[in-house]
Protein backbone atom coordinates (compact mmCIF):
# COMPACT_ATOMS: atom_id res chain seq x y z
CA UNK A 1 0.00 0.00 0.00
CA UNK A 2 0.74 3.71 -0.69
CA UNK A 3 0.37 4.72 2.98
CA UNK A 4 0.78 2.36 5.72
CA UNK A 5 -3.17 2.68 8.00
CA UNK A 6 -3.84 -0.55 9.56
CA UNK A 7 -7.67 -0.43 9.66
CA UNK A 8 -9.97 -2.75 7.39
CA UNK A 9 -11.74 0.45 6.05
CA UNK A 10 -8.44 2.00 4.46
CA UNK A 11 -6.59 -1.26 3.62
CA UNK A 12 -8.15 -4.40 1.34
CA UNK A 13 -5.28 -6.37 2.76
CA UNK A 14 -6.98 -5.83 6.47
CA UNK A 15 -10.55 -6.32 6.06
CA UNK A 16 -11.21 -10.07 6.73
CA UNK A 17 -7.18 -10.74 7.38
CA UNK A 18 -7.58 -12.94 10.17
CA UNK A 19 -10.35 -15.11 8.10
CA UNK A 20 -7.99 -16.12 5.58
CA UNK A 21 -4.03 -15.99 7.01
CA UNK A 22 -4.55 -19.16 8.24
CA UNK A 23 -4.81 -21.15 4.73
CA UNK A 24 -2.38 -18.87 3.52
CA UNK A 25 0.14 -19.42 6.65
CA UNK A 26 -0.40 -23.18 6.46
CA UNK A 27 -0.11 -23.35 2.22
CA UNK A 28 3.15 -21.37 2.06
CA UNK A 29 4.76 -23.52 4.89
CA UNK A 30 4.27 -26.32 2.45
CA UNK A 31 5.10 -25.15 -0.86
CA UNK A 32 8.49 -23.64 0.30
CA UNK A 33 11.43 -23.86 2.57
CA UNK A 34 12.76 -20.32 2.12
CA UNK A 35 10.18 -17.18 2.69
CA UNK A 36 12.02 -14.35 0.93
CA UNK A 37 10.48 -11.18 0.65
CA UNK A 38 9.26 -11.73 -2.79
CA UNK A 39 7.48 -14.92 -1.80
CA UNK A 40 5.87 -13.66 1.28
CA UNK A 41 4.38 -10.58 -0.99
CA UNK A 42 3.17 -12.89 -3.60
CA UNK A 43 1.19 -15.37 -0.97
CA UNK A 44 0.25 -12.49 0.76
CA UNK A 45 -1.62 -10.93 -2.90
CA UNK A 46 -2.92 -14.22 -4.09
CA UNK A 47 -4.70 -14.67 -0.33
CA UNK A 48 -5.59 -10.76 0.24
CA UNK A 49 -3.79 -10.92 3.80
CA UNK A 50 -1.35 -8.42 5.34
CA UNK A 51 2.37 -9.68 4.17
CA UNK A 52 3.92 -8.09 7.41
CA UNK A 53 1.56 -10.11 9.35
CA UNK A 54 1.67 -12.86 7.46
CA UNK A 55 5.75 -12.81 7.38
CA UNK A 56 5.09 -12.96 11.52
CA UNK A 57 2.89 -15.88 11.59
CA UNK A 58 5.59 -17.65 9.08
CA UNK A 59 8.64 -16.57 11.40
CA UNK A 60 6.86 -18.43 14.16
CA UNK A 61 7.61 -21.93 12.07
CA UNK A 62 10.73 -20.95 10.97
CA UNK A 63 14.20 -22.21 11.83
CA UNK A 64 16.27 -19.45 10.82
CA UNK A 65 14.95 -15.59 10.72
CA UNK A 66 17.22 -12.58 9.06
CA UNK A 67 16.50 -9.75 10.55
CA UNK A 68 17.44 -6.07 11.94
CA UNK A 69 19.03 -5.76 15.07
CA UNK A 70 15.59 -3.80 16.35
CA UNK A 71 13.64 -7.06 15.76
CA UNK A 72 15.53 -8.24 18.59
CA UNK A 73 17.06 -4.84 20.98
CA UNK A 74 14.60 -2.69 20.45
CA UNK A 75 12.30 -2.06 23.35
CA UNK A 76 9.77 -0.89 21.33
CA UNK A 77 9.67 -2.65 17.97
CA UNK A 78 11.36 -6.38 19.59
CA UNK A 79 9.11 -9.33 18.25
CA UNK A 80 7.08 -9.75 21.32
CA UNK A 81 5.96 -13.04 20.48
CA UNK A 82 9.17 -14.50 20.78
CA UNK A 83 10.57 -11.85 23.38
CA UNK A 84 7.66 -11.04 25.25
CA UNK A 85 7.99 -10.91 29.46
CA UNK A 86 8.70 -14.20 30.76
CA UNK A 87 8.98 -15.94 27.22
CA UNK A 88 12.48 -17.38 26.98
CA UNK A 89 13.97 -19.84 24.11
CA UNK A 90 16.59 -21.82 22.84
CA UNK A 91 17.40 -19.22 20.36
CA UNK A 92 21.20 -18.57 19.47
CA UNK A 93 21.71 -15.33 18.01
CA UNK A 94 24.05 -14.53 14.90
CA UNK A 95 24.81 -10.91 14.84
CA UNK A 96 26.54 -9.82 11.92
CA UNK A 97 28.08 -6.31 11.40
CA UNK A 98 28.11 -6.57 15.63
CA UNK A 99 30.26 -3.06 15.55
CA UNK A 100 27.41 -1.41 14.99
CA UNK A 101 25.14 -2.52 17.21
CA UNK A 102 27.01 -0.03 19.86
CA UNK A 103 25.75 3.27 18.35
CA UNK A 104 22.60 1.43 17.23
CA UNK A 105 22.08 0.06 20.96
CA UNK A 106 22.60 3.83 21.82
CA UNK A 107 19.82 5.19 19.87
CA UNK A 108 17.35 2.23 20.77
CA UNK A 109 17.37 2.80 24.56
CA UNK A 110 18.06 6.61 24.74
CA UNK A 111 15.05 8.98 24.49
CA UNK A 112 14.19 12.65 23.89
CA UNK A 113 11.62 15.49 23.79
CA UNK A 114 11.55 18.90 22.35
CA UNK A 115 10.10 21.50 24.05
CA UNK A 116 8.62 23.52 20.46
CA UNK A 117 6.74 20.23 20.14
CA UNK A 118 4.80 21.08 23.54
CA UNK A 119 3.62 24.48 22.08
CA UNK A 120 2.62 22.93 18.53
CA UNK A 121 0.80 19.92 20.27
CA UNK A 122 -0.91 22.90 22.33
CA UNK A 123 -1.82 24.53 19.47
CA UNK A 124 -3.90 21.50 18.12
CA UNK A 125 -5.50 20.26 20.73
CA UNK A 126 -6.55 23.09 22.79
CA UNK A 127 -10.03 23.60 20.99
CA UNK A 128 -10.84 20.10 21.72
CA UNK A 129 -9.84 19.37 25.23
CA UNK A 130 -8.69 22.47 27.27
CA UNK A 131 -7.24 20.29 30.19
CA UNK A 132 -4.71 18.45 28.16
CA UNK A 133 -3.75 22.10 26.87
CA UNK A 134 -2.77 22.62 30.31
CA UNK A 135 -0.88 19.31 31.13
CA UNK A 136 0.61 20.18 27.74
CA UNK A 137 1.79 24.07 29.22
CA UNK A 138 3.05 23.05 32.60
CA UNK A 139 5.66 20.55 31.08
CA UNK A 140 6.26 23.55 28.04
CA UNK A 141 6.99 25.57 31.91
CA UNK A 142 9.25 23.16 33.30
CA UNK A 143 11.39 22.88 29.94
CA UNK A 144 11.54 26.26 29.84
CA UNK A 145 13.20 26.36 33.38
CA UNK A 146 15.71 24.42 31.88
CA UNK A 147 16.04 26.39 29.07
CA UNK A 148 16.82 29.86 31.01
CA UNK A 149 20.25 28.21 32.60
CA UNK A 150 21.04 26.05 29.38
CA UNK A 151 23.82 27.72 27.85
CA UNK A 152 25.35 24.76 25.36
CA UNK A 153 24.47 21.71 27.07
CA UNK A 154 23.82 20.85 30.82
CA UNK A 155 23.94 18.42 33.03
CA UNK A 156 20.83 17.28 34.77
CA UNK A 157 20.57 15.22 38.18
CA UNK A 158 17.28 14.77 38.58
CA UNK A 159 14.31 15.86 36.39
CA UNK A 160 11.21 14.08 38.11
CA UNK A 161 8.90 17.09 38.43
CA UNK A 162 9.80 17.11 34.54
CA UNK A 163 9.09 12.64 34.72
CA UNK A 164 5.88 13.41 36.97
CA UNK A 165 4.55 16.21 35.21
CA UNK A 166 4.71 13.70 31.62
CA UNK A 167 2.96 10.93 33.40
CA UNK A 168 -0.07 12.78 33.83
CA UNK A 169 -0.14 14.13 30.44
CA UNK A 170 0.17 10.57 29.69
CA UNK A 171 -3.11 10.14 30.94
CA UNK A 172 -4.82 12.73 29.86
CA UNK A 173 -3.29 12.14 26.48
CA UNK A 174 -4.59 8.62 26.75
CA UNK A 175 -8.00 9.79 27.47
CA UNK A 176 -8.36 12.06 24.70
CA UNK A 177 -7.29 9.71 22.51
CA UNK A 178 -10.02 7.08 23.29
CA UNK A 179 -13.08 9.67 23.26
CA UNK A 180 -11.26 11.73 19.99
CA UNK A 181 -10.73 9.00 16.90
CA UNK A 182 -10.76 11.42 14.04
CA UNK A 183 -9.63 15.38 13.60
CA UNK A 184 -7.32 17.50 11.85
CA UNK A 185 -3.72 16.75 12.40
CA UNK A 186 -4.33 13.51 15.10
CA UNK A 187 -1.10 11.75 13.47
CA UNK A 188 1.12 14.39 14.51
CA UNK A 189 -0.52 14.20 18.20
CA UNK A 190 -0.25 10.57 18.23
CA UNK A 191 3.24 10.57 16.84
CA UNK A 192 3.78 13.24 19.92
CA UNK A 193 2.00 10.64 22.57
CA UNK A 194 4.46 8.08 21.72
CA UNK A 195 7.27 10.07 22.52
CA UNK A 196 6.41 11.24 25.57
CA UNK A 197 5.34 7.35 26.25
CA UNK A 198 8.84 6.58 25.52
CA UNK A 199 10.55 9.28 27.53
CA UNK A 200 8.79 7.66 30.73
CA UNK A 201 9.19 4.43 29.93
CA UNK A 202 13.27 5.36 29.37
CA UNK A 203 13.58 7.78 32.96
CA UNK A 204 11.86 4.33 34.71
CA UNK A 205 15.21 2.70 33.76
CA UNK A 206 17.57 5.06 34.03
CA UNK A 207 20.91 4.01 35.67
CA UNK A 208 24.43 4.78 36.34
CA UNK A 209 25.28 3.81 32.51
CA UNK A 210 22.60 6.66 31.61
CA UNK A 211 23.26 10.84 31.34
CA UNK A 212 20.53 13.20 30.94
CA UNK A 213 21.36 16.24 29.33
CA UNK A 214 19.80 19.55 27.67
CA UNK A 215 20.82 21.45 24.56
CA UNK A 216 19.86 24.29 22.38
CA UNK A 217 19.88 22.17 18.79
CA UNK A 218 19.63 24.94 16.47
CA UNK A 219 16.52 27.18 17.00
CA UNK A 220 15.42 23.90 19.02
CA UNK A 221 15.51 22.98 22.93
CA UNK A 222 15.60 19.36 23.60
CA UNK A 223 15.99 17.29 27.00
CA UNK A 224 17.77 13.47 26.17
CA UNK A 225 17.97 10.54 28.33
CA UNK A 226 21.27 9.19 27.32
CA UNK A 227 21.93 5.59 27.34
CA UNK A 228 26.12 6.09 26.86
CA UNK A 229 26.79 2.42 27.83
CA UNK A 230 24.32 0.36 26.16
CA UNK A 231 25.93 -3.50 27.36
CA UNK A 232 23.24 -3.42 30.26
CA UNK A 233 20.08 -3.17 28.04
CA UNK A 234 21.57 -5.16 25.34
CA UNK A 235 22.62 -8.10 27.65
CA UNK A 236 18.76 -8.15 28.68
CA UNK A 237 17.51 -8.73 25.46
CA UNK A 238 20.88 -11.38 25.03
CA UNK A 239 19.50 -13.60 27.65
CA UNK A 240 16.15 -13.93 26.09
CA UNK A 241 18.35 -16.49 24.23
CA UNK A 242 21.01 -19.00 24.66
CA UNK A 243 24.16 -17.71 23.46
CA UNK A 244 24.91 -15.37 21.13
CA UNK A 245 27.84 -14.73 18.95
CA UNK A 246 29.04 -11.11 17.51
CA UNK A 247 31.14 -11.01 14.07
CA UNK A 248 32.62 -8.20 12.26
CA UNK A 249 35.52 -7.63 10.37
CA UNK A 250 36.33 -4.41 12.76
CA UNK A 251 35.76 -5.68 15.67
CA UNK A 252 39.04 -3.73 17.22
CA UNK A 253 39.73 -2.93 19.52
CA UNK A 254 37.86 -6.45 20.91
CA UNK A 255 38.15 -5.09 24.89
CA UNK A 256 36.01 -1.79 23.61
CA UNK A 257 33.25 -4.31 21.56
CA UNK A 258 33.21 -6.77 24.67
CA UNK A 259 32.50 -4.05 27.06
CA UNK A 260 29.82 -2.04 25.20
CA UNK A 261 27.99 -5.34 24.19
CA UNK A 262 27.74 -7.62 26.65
CA UNK A 263 27.61 -7.02 30.45
CA UNK A 264 29.40 -10.58 30.88
CA UNK A 265 32.73 -10.90 32.17
CA UNK A 266 34.13 -14.61 30.60
CA UNK A 267 33.04 -13.65 26.87
CA UNK A 268 35.89 -15.06 24.87
CA UNK A 269 36.67 -13.70 21.66
CA UNK A 270 38.20 -15.39 18.75
CA UNK A 271 40.67 -13.50 15.61
CA UNK A 272 39.99 -15.17 12.57
CA UNK A 273 43.39 -15.49 10.69
CA UNK A 274 42.48 -14.35 7.33
CA UNK A 275 42.79 -16.66 4.15
CA UNK A 276 44.25 -13.80 1.61
CA UNK A 277 47.92 -13.94 1.03
CA UNK A 278 50.03 -10.96 2.27
CA UNK A 279 50.97 -10.08 -1.20
CA UNK A 280 47.50 -9.68 -2.63
CA UNK A 281 47.17 -6.27 -0.32
CA UNK A 282 49.81 -3.06 0.10
CA UNK A 283 49.00 -1.55 2.76
CA UNK A 284 51.23 2.36 2.43
CA UNK A 285 50.70 5.27 5.54
CA UNK A 286 51.32 8.93 3.70
CA UNK A 287 53.75 10.42 6.73
CA UNK A 288 53.52 14.10 4.85
CA UNK A 289 50.08 14.76 4.60
CA UNK A 290 47.09 14.70 7.58
CA UNK A 291 42.85 15.68 7.98
CA UNK A 292 43.90 17.74 10.97
CA UNK A 293 41.36 21.45 10.98
CA UNK A 294 44.65 23.31 11.46
CA UNK A 295 46.51 22.08 8.30
CA UNK A 296 43.77 21.89 6.07
CA UNK A 297 44.24 24.29 3.01
CA UNK A 298 45.15 24.97 -0.01
CA UNK A 299 48.58 22.99 0.30
CA UNK A 300 47.61 19.89 1.92
CA UNK A 301 44.58 19.45 -0.66
CA UNK A 302 47.33 20.20 -3.72
CA UNK A 303 49.08 16.98 -1.82
CA UNK A 304 46.30 14.77 -1.14
CA UNK A 305 45.09 15.54 -5.26
CA UNK A 306 49.12 14.74 -6.17
CA UNK A 307 48.42 11.25 -3.89
CA UNK A 308 45.00 10.24 -5.60
CA UNK A 309 46.71 10.76 -9.03
CA UNK A 310 49.85 9.12 -8.84
CA UNK A 311 47.78 6.13 -7.68
CA UNK A 312 44.91 6.25 -10.53
CA UNK A 313 48.42 6.28 -12.85
CA UNK A 314 50.21 3.19 -11.70
CA UNK A 315 47.41 0.56 -12.63
CA UNK A 316 44.55 1.00 -14.68
CA UNK A 317 41.21 0.35 -12.95
CA UNK A 318 38.69 1.69 -10.39
CA UNK A 319 39.51 3.66 -6.87
CA UNK A 320 37.74 5.31 -3.94
CA UNK A 321 39.28 7.97 -1.82
CA UNK A 322 36.93 8.27 1.36
CA UNK A 323 37.14 11.60 3.07
CA UNK A 324 36.21 13.04 6.57
CA UNK A 325 33.40 15.65 5.10
CA UNK A 326 31.56 16.57 1.93
CA UNK A 327 33.76 19.72 2.19
CA UNK A 328 37.06 18.80 2.10
CA UNK A 329 35.63 15.96 -0.61
CA UNK A 330 34.76 18.37 -2.63
CA UNK A 331 37.81 20.71 -1.87
CA UNK A 332 40.55 17.97 -2.89
CA UNK A 333 38.34 16.96 -6.12
CA UNK A 334 39.11 20.59 -7.47
CA UNK A 335 41.95 20.29 -7.12
CA UNK A 336 42.65 16.37 -8.78
CA UNK A 337 40.30 17.77 -11.93
CA UNK A 338 42.95 20.83 -12.23
CA UNK A 339 45.70 18.47 -12.56
CA UNK A 340 43.70 15.26 -14.17
CA UNK A 341 45.95 15.08 -17.71
CA UNK A 342 45.38 11.88 -18.21
CA UNK A 343 42.10 12.52 -17.72
CA UNK A 344 40.56 9.67 -15.45
CA UNK A 345 36.71 9.38 -14.78
CA UNK A 346 35.93 10.72 -11.68
CA UNK A 347 32.60 10.42 -10.00
CA UNK A 348 31.46 12.42 -6.65
CA UNK A 349 29.02 11.06 -3.63
CA UNK A 350 26.47 13.56 -3.23
CA UNK A 351 24.05 13.80 0.06
CA UNK A 352 20.59 12.06 0.65
CA UNK A 353 20.94 9.82 -2.39
CA UNK A 354 18.04 7.42 -3.01
CA UNK A 355 18.86 3.46 -3.29
CA UNK A 356 18.41 3.99 -7.27
CA UNK A 357 21.16 6.71 -7.60
CA UNK A 358 23.28 4.59 -4.99
CA UNK A 359 22.65 1.28 -7.18
CA UNK A 360 24.08 3.23 -10.38
CA UNK A 361 26.72 4.93 -8.84
CA UNK A 362 27.75 0.70 -8.05
CA UNK A 363 26.79 0.23 -11.81
CA UNK A 364 29.83 2.42 -12.79
CA UNK A 365 32.20 0.54 -11.14
CA UNK A 366 31.60 -2.92 -13.54
CA UNK A 367 31.68 -0.75 -16.57
CA UNK A 368 34.75 -1.43 -18.96
CA UNK A 369 37.04 2.18 -19.79
CA UNK A 370 39.99 3.22 -21.37
CA UNK A 371 41.35 5.12 -18.23
CA UNK A 372 41.07 5.09 -14.15
CA UNK A 373 38.14 5.57 -12.57
CA UNK A 374 38.05 7.63 -9.51
CA UNK A 375 35.00 8.03 -6.86
CA UNK A 376 35.18 10.33 -4.31
CA UNK A 377 33.10 9.32 -1.24
CA UNK A 378 32.50 9.72 2.43
CA UNK A 379 33.95 7.54 4.82
CA UNK A 380 31.58 6.32 6.95
CA UNK A 381 28.34 6.58 4.52
CA UNK A 382 26.86 4.61 2.67
CA UNK A 383 29.55 3.17 0.22
CA UNK A 384 32.13 3.20 3.35
CA UNK A 385 30.82 0.08 4.52
CA UNK A 386 28.15 -3.29 3.35
CA UNK A 387 29.35 -2.67 -0.75
CA UNK A 388 30.86 -6.12 -2.69
CA UNK A 389 32.91 -5.05 -5.40
CA UNK A 390 35.35 -8.00 -6.25
CA UNK A 391 36.93 -9.54 -9.20
CA UNK A 392 38.82 -6.66 -9.93
CA UNK A 393 35.58 -3.54 -9.45
CA UNK A 394 37.83 -1.85 -7.03
CA UNK A 395 41.79 -2.18 -7.14
CA UNK A 396 42.30 0.74 -4.39
CA UNK A 397 41.43 2.50 -1.47
CA UNK A 398 42.26 5.72 -0.63
CA UNK A 399 41.31 6.75 2.98
CA UNK A 400 41.98 10.51 4.09
CA UNK A 401 42.32 10.94 7.92
CA UNK A 402 41.83 8.92 10.88
CA UNK A 403 37.91 9.03 11.00
CA UNK A 404 37.63 10.99 14.04
CA UNK A 405 33.63 11.87 14.67
CA UNK A 406 33.07 15.41 14.25
CA UNK A 407 33.41 17.29 18.15
CA UNK A 408 29.71 18.10 19.53
CA UNK A 409 27.82 18.04 22.70
CA UNK A 410 26.96 14.39 22.32
CA UNK A 411 30.44 12.75 21.93
CA UNK A 412 32.00 15.55 24.35
CA UNK A 413 29.34 13.93 26.78
CA UNK A 414 30.86 10.59 25.73
CA UNK A 415 34.27 11.53 26.01
CA UNK A 416 33.58 13.00 29.64
CA UNK A 417 31.20 9.76 30.67
CA UNK A 418 34.04 7.43 29.77
CA UNK A 419 37.19 9.78 31.69
CA UNK A 420 35.09 9.66 35.20
CA UNK A 421 34.86 5.86 34.70
CA UNK A 422 38.38 4.82 33.33
CA UNK A 423 40.38 7.61 31.41
CA UNK A 424 39.61 6.84 28.46
CA UNK A 425 37.06 9.19 27.16
CA UNK A 426 39.17 10.34 23.64
CA UNK A 427 39.38 6.46 22.83
CA UNK A 428 35.63 5.41 23.57
CA UNK A 429 33.84 8.19 21.85
CA UNK A 430 36.45 9.59 18.78
CA UNK A 431 39.36 7.49 18.45
CA UNK A 432 37.70 3.97 18.39
CA UNK A 433 34.32 5.11 16.35
CA UNK A 434 37.19 6.57 13.60
CA UNK A 435 39.08 3.65 13.74
CA UNK A 436 36.06 1.64 12.67
CA UNK A 437 35.18 3.68 9.57
CA UNK A 438 38.85 3.46 8.54
CA UNK A 439 39.19 -0.57 8.74
CA UNK A 440 35.25 -0.80 7.15
CA UNK A 441 36.68 1.75 4.25
CA UNK A 442 40.14 -0.46 3.73
CA UNK A 443 37.99 -3.72 3.82
CA UNK A 444 36.29 -2.65 0.27
CA UNK A 445 39.54 -4.04 -1.63
CA UNK A 446 39.89 -7.33 -0.98
CA UNK A 447 36.73 -9.33 -1.18
CA UNK A 448 37.81 -12.68 -2.76
CA UNK A 449 40.37 -15.06 -2.96
CA UNK A 450 41.90 -13.46 -6.41
CA UNK A 451 41.32 -10.22 -5.90
CA UNK A 452 44.60 -8.13 -5.13
CA UNK A 453 45.16 -4.00 -4.36
CA UNK A 454 46.43 -1.03 -2.25
CA UNK A 455 45.30 0.56 0.49
CA UNK A 456 46.70 4.23 1.30
CA UNK A 457 46.08 5.26 4.73
CA UNK A 458 46.20 9.55 4.15
CA UNK A 459 47.03 10.96 7.51
CA UNK A 460 50.74 10.58 9.54
CA UNK A 461 48.67 9.74 12.45
CA UNK A 462 48.33 6.42 11.55
CA UNK A 463 52.54 6.17 11.74
CA UNK A 464 52.03 7.13 15.67
CA UNK A 465 51.78 3.50 18.16
CA UNK A 466 48.05 4.78 19.46
CA UNK A 467 46.84 4.52 16.28
CA UNK A 468 49.12 1.16 14.90
CA UNK A 469 48.01 -0.60 18.04
CA UNK A 470 44.00 -0.61 16.79
CA UNK A 471 45.89 -2.81 13.11
CA UNK A 472 44.79 -5.65 12.17
CA UNK A 473 47.61 -7.91 11.73
CA UNK A 474 47.14 -8.19 8.54
CA UNK A 475 48.39 -4.84 8.52
CA UNK A 476 51.92 -5.87 10.23
CA UNK A 477 53.82 -5.30 7.15
CA UNK A 478 52.87 -1.63 5.64
CA UNK A 479 55.62 0.50 4.72
CA UNK A 480 55.44 4.59 4.84
CA UNK A 481 55.95 6.84 1.77
CA UNK A 482 55.77 10.31 0.73
CA UNK A 483 54.46 11.92 -2.15
CA UNK A 484 57.24 12.06 -3.99
CA UNK A 485 57.93 7.44 -3.31
CA UNK A 486 54.61 6.77 -3.52
CA UNK A 487 54.08 6.08 -7.38
CA UNK A 488 57.44 3.75 -7.37
CA UNK A 489 56.27 1.57 -4.02
CA UNK A 490 52.69 1.15 -6.29
CA UNK A 491 54.77 0.50 -9.06
CA UNK A 492 56.85 -2.16 -7.65
CA UNK A 493 53.99 -3.77 -6.16
CA UNK A 494 52.02 -3.69 -9.29
CA UNK A 495 55.55 -5.07 -11.04
CA UNK A 496 55.62 -8.19 -8.18
CA UNK A 497 51.99 -9.24 -8.48
CA UNK A 498 52.54 -9.98 -12.37
CA UNK A 499 55.92 -11.84 -11.77
CA UNK A 500 54.22 -13.90 -9.22
CA UNK A 501 51.19 -14.74 -11.33
CA UNK A 502 53.50 -15.51 -14.62
CA UNK A 503 55.15 -17.99 -11.68
CA UNK A 504 52.52 -19.64 -10.55
CA UNK A 505 51.71 -19.49 -14.49
CA UNK A 506 54.63 -21.79 -14.91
Amino acid sequence: MDETACNPDACPYAKGHFDRVNDAVYELLHQADVFTREVILKQAREHMVCPFELCLDVASWSDNIICDYNYVFDPYVYLKRFFSEGVRGEYLFLVDEAHNLVERGREMYSAALYKEDFHAVKKIVKKHNGKLARELSRCSRILLDYKRTCEQYQYHENISELVFALMRLNGEFEKFLQENREFENRDTVLEFYFQVRRFVETSEGLDENYVIYSEHEGNRFKIRLYCVDPSRNLQARLDKGRSTVFFSATLLPVQYYKSLLSTKEDNYAVYAETVFRPEQQQILIAGDVTSRYARRGEEEYERLACYIYETAMQKKGNYIVFFPSYKMMEDVYEKFEARNEAGFSCMLQTSGMREADREAFLAEFAASREQSMVAFCVMGGIFGEGIDLKEEQLIGALIVGTGLPQIGNEREILRQFYDRRDGSGFDYAYRYPGMNKVLQAAGRVIRTVSDAGVVLLLDDRFLRRDYQALFPREWESFAACSVDSVGEKLRRFWDSLETDGEQRTH
